[in-house]
């Protein structure tokens, strides 16, 4: 991703820096340049499926091999939550292209606006990912506003508690971790914790995939605050969308295959 430069930098200017910004001298035209940087960045976002489609693969195969065991591991999910979290990714998808249009337009601040919304929403999904969903199946510890709380009252183990009483501990309902970790005691199906290793191969790369996203967008509200992006140079802006509408096709992907299938 190239950095704008001025032409003169000894000369004063009152101009913003978008509009000093002159293309790389490899390059013949300042469109040439960026439809180059598009290109590059499309080819990465190839390598990118191909990750994913790995562990697709690996889901087709272990679920044609084991289906009640599939069945029994995501009976365990809340097909809410992963509802919530689809929400959640769909509205940052819009943001984040509402963000690339006010930057093209000229409208500087009101794409920060966007680009923090939009940063704020992927940082929602991360919290909501650890708290309500990876917490309480690793070590039974429910957020005390978890809404799946109430539905294991009578196992609440009183005065045991963590993080300063956020989280409440139920008896017997974590240890659900991928393979030779897999300590959950009433697993009908032996081969379970296969179904718990894919589950968390796919839902802990993709949550990875949203914190690079998400300091992709902490960086262009930076650099838009100090002019670098505006309607004639948006390369980074528009790189940084294609990245995060990625995150959120992966996921829209992830949701039905893991939360809905029993």
């Amino acid at each position: 991703m190239s950095t704008p430069h001025a032409t003169n930098a000894a000369s004063p200017t009152t101009a913003a820096r978008w509009q000093r910004y002159v293309h790389g001298h490899h390059w013949r035209t300042q469109a040439e340049e960026f439809d180059g940087c598009k290109l590059g960045f499309w080819l990465f976002l190839a390598t990118e499926v191909l990750l994913f489609g790995g562990i697709f693969c690996g889901y087709a195969i272990f679920r044609v091999l084991y289906p009640t065991a599939w069945a029994e591991g995501s009976s365990a999910l809340d097909w809410k939550i992963g509802a919530f979290n689809t929400a959640v990714l769909l509205v940052s998808s819009y943001t984040m292209a509402m963000s690339i249009y006010c930057i093209q337009t000229n409208k500087i601040s009101r794409a920060r606006w966007n680009l923090a919304v939009t940063f704020l929403l992927g940082l929602a999904f991360v919290i909501l990912k650890l708290a309500l969903e990876y917490t309480p199946k690793w070590s039974g510890y429910f957020f005390v506003l978890d809404p799946a709380l109430h539905h294991h009252e009578s196992m609440i183990v009183e005065g045991k508690t963590a993080f300063f009483g956020l989280f409440q501990f139920v008896e017997g309902y974590g240890g659900k971790r991928p393979g030779m970790l897999f300590t959950y005691p009433f697993a009908v199906d032996p081969q379970v914790p296969v179904w718990w290793a894919i589950y968390y191969c796919g839902t802990a790369i993709h949550a990875a995939h949203v914190l690079i996203g998400m300091t992709l967008i902490a960086r262009v509200w930076h650099l838009a605050g100090k002019g670098v992006y505006g309607p004639t140079y948006y390369a980074g802006v528009e790189i940084t969308g294609l990245y995060w509408h990625l995150v959120d096709l992966i996921w829209i992907f992830l949701f039905p295959l893991l939360y809905l299938i029993h």
